[in-house]
């Protein structure tokens, strides 16, 4: 789905929910009411896929507005510092800056975020006027380029591992610039082989724009290693028993059965055994 700005994932969850006439609807990865972009909305037992999409990269393209950084550290924020020495950058210290920001292993987490400390989520603590220290934590960014710079504006093309924040890296670019940024906007173009260009939009969503737009399971794992398996043994594993497959790779592996999904399954006990992780089929 391609949400717009303004609604909440929940929100897109709840039309697709009610327009579908369906109980279970889930997503895969929260999209915040500030951006717009691709949203992958599971129906049904596909929920139950949501753990494997996840963890997948996402792309992002999102406008960098130096001068301020907020609280939020994007636009949705209070304005707590400003800096006007954005006015000597030029497209090449833009660029380093870029590099260097998209080499860190670690972030800190914006305040005015979900990130858990102590039991309670920081936006609660920050609102609350009791903003928590936030830790640092593993991130990886594969790409983050500049594709227009009009300061104190610069858009930027992103790539990163699920749990980076892009109003973070504008944050961290202002400060790796010698002042101060925050997200100005930010649309996700695509999660893992997922495109923004393949969605259906959420704005004037019907029922049957939304069936048609429905995909079959297996493309949501199609990032995993997939084992064909013999009827005898789709018997099996539609019963949760593990089943003996050999050699093969580690990790989650889609069992498909007549080109459909029946369960995703991992290796258990350090052999050639696959223990269904998720049952799809009944």
């Amino acid at each position: 789905m391609d949400k717009p700005v303004g609604p909440t994932s929940h929100d897109a969850v709840a039309l697709v929910r009610r327009l579908l006439g369906v109980r279970r609807v889930g997503h895969s990865g929260t999209l915040d009411p500030g951006a717009s972009g691709l949203l992958v909305v599971l129906v049904g037992r596909a929920t139950r896929l949501a753990r494997f999409l996840g963890p997948l990269p996402k792309r992002y393209r999102g406008t960098v507005r130096f001068g301020a950084e907020t609280d939020s550290d994007d636009a949705s924020g209070e304005v707590t510092v400003t800096d006007e020495s954005w006015r000597a950058l030029d497209a090449r210290s833009i660029g380093a800056a870029l590099a260097e920001v998209a080499s860190r292993t670690e972030q800190v987490p914006p305040a005015v975020s979900a990130k858990q400390v102590g039991g309670e989520r920081a936006y609660r603590l920050a609102r609350r006027g009791s903003p928590a220290e936030l830790v640092a934590a593993p991130v990886a960014v594969r790409r983050l380029e500049a594709v227009r710079v009009a300061l104190p504006e610069v858009d930027v093309e992103v790539e990163c591992s699920s749990g980076t924040y892009v109003r973070a890296i504008a944050r961290d670019l202002g400060r790796a610039l010698g002042t101060r940024a925050h997200l100005a906007a930010l649309r996700r173009t695509g999660i893992g082989s997922w495109d923004v260009a393949r969605a259906v939009s959420l704005e004037g969503a019907g029922a049957e724009s939304l069936a048609r737009a429905l995909r079959a399971p297996l493309e949501a794992v199609a990032h995993l290693p997939a084992l064909e398996v013999a009827p005898e043994v789709a018997e099996r594993v539609r019963h949760g028993i593990a089943v003996d497959a050999g050699d093969g790779p580690e990790g989650p592996v889609a069992l498909t059965w007549e080109g459909a999904l029946l369960a995703v399954a991992e290796r258990r006990g350090g052999g050639g055994a696959l223990a269904p992780l998720v049952v799809l089929a009944s």
